[in-house]
């Protein structure tokens, strides 16, 4: 049997003994319900669609400059560290040993 741990805990003398059938079967019921509280405003809050105004927002993360001894893959657009550069084309575009792998 499934124990709620957020339910207040019950002792024998608390009049467990005492309840009726009819209460207990009621009460077993009203807790299978299959109705769902669901506050439609707040979910549809969380969800952030492709294309949406975020103007507004403020940045969460600090943003680091690139340094000297790094550079951004031209496929993946990543950063990295100088020892990941796998290739360097005639026009300059740099790839990462992930991409070329």
């Amino acid at each position: 049997m499934a124990t709620d741990y957020d339910a207040p805990r019950r002792n024998e003398s608390d009049g467990v003994a005492e309840d009726s059938i009819e209460e207990l079967k009621s009460r077993r019921t009203e807790a299978q319900s299959g109705a769902v509280d669901v506050d439609e405003v707040e979910t549809a809050e969380s969800f952030e669609l492709p294309g949406a105004d975020l103007s507004g927002e403020e940045l969460s993360v600090r943003v680091v400059p690139k340094k000297q001894d790094e550079f951004t893959c031209a496929l993946c657009f990543l950063v990295h560290h100088r020892n990941r550069l796998a290739e360097t084309t005639a026009d300059g575009q740099m790839y990462c040993t992930d991409c070329m792998g």
